[in-house]
């Protein structure tokens, strides 16, 4: 059972992070529009995105997770790495409701350079690649 939660827990992280990934562009592409019907589709988009993809995603990625840790919690509970995994999946949390604040921000009409869209579109990459590290390497 243990490698059926990892299967479906790799498979929504993977959409999940497609999510998080494209949402931040998308806001790139926001705040750089001159247009009010293109800022009316990328809401729209956004939109979609964020409660039909990124939301569910998340939820089966943290239950799918929680799962693993509960089905092997005795080889994980004393790892380093897991518990700085946990601490940066925390993190992703953070960018994934932050994404959802900005949504909104942009729905009320308020404008931002695209320079710290652009930012934060990095954030989730740096992320996933030390939780990656951290998964495959278990360094500690």
């Amino acid at each position: 059972m243990y490698l059926w939660f990892k299967a479906i827990h790799i498979i929504a992280l993977i959409a999940w992070f497609a999510g998080i990934f494209y949402i931040w562009r998308l806001f790139v592409y926001h705040t750089e529009a001159t247009s009010e019907e293109v800022k009316s589709t990328l809401a729209v988009m956004e939109r979609k995105l964020y409660f039909i993809i990124m939301r569910p995603a998340m939820y089966v990625t943290l239950f799918f997770g929680f799962g693993m840790l509960y089905l092997q919690w005795n080889a994980f509970a004393s790892t380093t790495w897991m518990w700085l995994k946990i601490f940066l999946v925390i993190l992703v949390i953070g960018q994934h409701h932050m994404a959802n604040f900005y949504r909104k921000k942009l729905l009320e009409g308020v404008v931002y350079r695209s320079r710290r869209f652009r930012i934060l579109n990095e954030v989730p990459t740096l992320l996933m690649i030390i939780i990656v590290i951290l998964v495959v390497l278990k360094p500690f």
